[in-house]
């Protein structure tokens, strides 16, 4: 009897060593996991409805900001369900993935602006490297055809936006380098190279003049549209004309990198590189990584941050470790995901909304989304996990 004491008391103290051991390697993991977990199944829950495709999320009214398929966010939703699924395997993922991609179709027709490519390739794009369905692929190409027809070969670039023609001819955002991903594809899947041109044409004229000597960026160039001369350099977004607006700097380095991915231009990924410096080496960068809404709001510490901004840098920082192989852009990349996924800025469980982040800015000049969880923020920290994830695998 008294044996048989010994023995059991011998391995509860084992069972509970091994317990001790994994928690002490493994809790800040464990608790991460789980509160994630949470906010995916969030995804899952939020009603399945074409006309309401999450955006945004607003905590003191507790709304859900829906929107239809032609605003410029309505891919990223159906796109991080489709990351979703590539990080847990689970078909649940799959099937509302497949689902809420079927509800931005339609979009692959519509030229009013050059949000094709954010609404289009997040989804469409993003499923299509995971299922390989075929007409997936033909909407991808008609995209691009479409996203064509708003280049100018006077310009040299496509023009971004159609509104506020009292102050602009031929506006030019930095936001649009994110749609070139969607040429290059086209190109890659058709042979066809005349969107390789146009992608690589607007690359080049973006490199050209939305650029500042310090490596920052203008958020808006407007063209001459009859001979592509330089207009005016101002800002729609950012605190005013010069300074630098964060989610600006993070397309322009997300940008680059992509434009050397498909095309293996150094000049791509020099002003990546150079553009990712700025940011990261900036003095009023916080010390977690996580940016202010614009470098130059004399408010800092005072003022909005934008995960978001955070999220498409730490994303286009592990592809840019990939081609350089340098240690210092994977360890800001691990800074700021550890930061990401912290309880500051992963939404409490309690929260019963489709999002995943806390404390993006939409547009504050406007006052608009500040504080709050944004669908794109989600959709890049998601695509950061991806890819930290392969670059574990490849070591």
């Amino acid at each position: 009897m008294s044996s048989k004491v010994f023995l059991l008391a011998g391995i509860l103290v084992l069972v509970m060593s091994c317990q001790v051991k994994k928690n002490k390697k493994y809790p800040v993991l464990n608790k991460t996991s789980v509160r994630l977990e949470s906010r995916y199944q969030e995804l899952l829950k939020y009603p399945v409805d074409s006309t309401r495709i999450p955006r945004s999320y607003t905590k003191v009214t507790n709304k859900v900001r829906g929107v239809v398929s032609k605003d410029w966010t309505s891919g990223f939703f159906p796109g991080n369900l489709w990351q979703l699924y590539k990080i847990t395997g689970k078909k649940e993922f799959l099937d509302k993935a497949k689902i809420w991609t079927s509800f931005v179709e339609k979009e692959k027709f519509n030229n009013e602006d050059h949000d094709i490519g954010f609404k289009v390739y997040s989804c469409f794009g993003t499923g299509y490297k995971i299922t390989g369905q075929e007409d997936y692929k033909e909407v991808i190409i008609q995209s691009a055809k479409t996203l064509s027809t708003r280049y100018s070969g006077k310009v040299g670039a496509i023009r971004s936006w159609d509104f506020n023609k009292k102050k602009w001819d031929y506006p030019v955002i930095i936001d649009n380098m994110i749609n070139l991903e969607l040429l290059f594809e086209a190109s890659l899947l058709t042979g066809d190279s005349r969107y390789h041109d146009i992608a690589v044409n607007h690359a080049n004229k973006t490199l050209k003049n939305h650029f500042r000597p310090d490596n920052s960026v203008y958020h808006v160039i407007d063209y001459n549209p009859s001979n592509g001369v330089v207009r005016l350099k101002n800002t729609h977004q950012g605190l005013n004309d010069y300074s630098a607006w964060a989610r600006g700097q993070a397309w322009a380095i997300y940008g680059y990198t992509m434009c050397y991915r498909y095309t293996k231009d150094q000049k791509y990924l020099d002003q990546a590189i150079a553009t990712a410096h700025y940011y990261l080496d900036h003095k009023k960068l916080p010390k977690d990584g996580i940016a202010f809404w614009d470098f130059d709001d004399p408010k800092i510490p005072n003022t909005h941050i934008d995960v978001s901004a955070s999220a498409v840098v730490c994303s286009a920082l592990y592809e840019i470790h990939g081609f350089t192989k340098k240690d210092y852009f994977l360890d800001k990349a691990n800074l700021i995901l550890k930061s990401l996924m912290s309880d500051k800025y992963v939404l409490d469980s309690a929260i019963k909304a489709p999002f995943i982040l806390d404390y993006s800015t939409g547009n504050k000049p406007k006052e608009d989304e500040l504080d709050e969880p944004i669908v794109y923020g989600d959709y890049y920290f998601l695509e950061a996990l991806v890819r930290s994830k392969e670059v574990k695998d490849s070591k």
